[in-house]
């Protein structure tokens, strides 16, 4: 199926029988065809665990299940939004983010604590993600929002890309991150950029990155 892009906030989806989509709830403008739209209880593929651990934490965001034969517009607050095509990589992306993705994906809810301990949770309190991150996994497409549309910057062994944590929308690939602190001598004296942490992604991959510090 994929995405096809409308303009820089709307993208189509061609729905065909035997395959499933799924959207954030509201995300639909308009359809033609025979389409249905089932809210989704257990958060997608991430299975009841994955909801409940979300909503303890009060970061669900509910989906719809999108199925039958017909074409739909997504779109959603007006946001920028941007298609990654999987490849049997994987995907890490705040569930909120998520405008639509292809339901060939295996997803599931990661804990951030299990990504960096401690200093994990925390960069998921810095960032806005919360103490959860949605994983795609699989051969698919994801439509994912952001403000002021998405740049993505390549990541390769012995070249760590930084990252301001209020700009950052996902990240792909074999990919290991850390929150790292940017005060020094010169924040001292008032000659640094004022950026008081970055996140550092180090490994093989990509980062996507929004043209705003302004958070969905």
């Amino acid at each position: 199926m994929g995405f096809t892009k409308i303009n820089g906030k709307m993208v189509e989806a061609r729905v065909v029988p035997g395959q499933r989509l799924f959207s954030q709830r509201g995300a639909m403008l308009a359809y033609t065809g025979d389409v249905r739209f089932t809210p989704n209880i257990t958060g997608g593929q991430g299975g009841v665990m994955s909801m409940i651990g979300r909503r303890v934490a009060n970061e669900d965001t509910p989906l719809m299940t999108v199925e039958g034969r017909g074409s739909v517009l997504f779109g959603h607050g007006g946001h920028h939004v941007h298609v990654i095509d999987l490849t049997g990589d994987t995907l890490y992306v705040e569930a909120d983010r998520l405008l639509a993705f292809e339901g060939s994906l295996q997803q599931s809810t990661m804990f951030m604590g299990s990504q960096g301990g401690v200093m994990g949770i925390v960069r998921g309190q810095v960032t806005g993600q919360g103490l959860f991150t949605t994983r795609l996994d699989g051969h698919g497409a994801v439509a994912v929002m952001a403000h002021g549309g998405v740049f993505e910057l390549p990541i390769a062994p012995g070249q760590p890309v930084h990252v301001d944590p209020q700009a950052y929308v996902a990240h792909r690939g074999q990919v290991q991150n850390r929150l790292s602190s940017a005060l020094g001598w010169r924040e001292m004296i008032g000659r640094g950029s004022g950026e008081a942490f970055q996140l550092e992604l180090s490994g093989h991959g990509a980062v996507y990155v929004q043209a705003s510090e302004e958070k969905l």
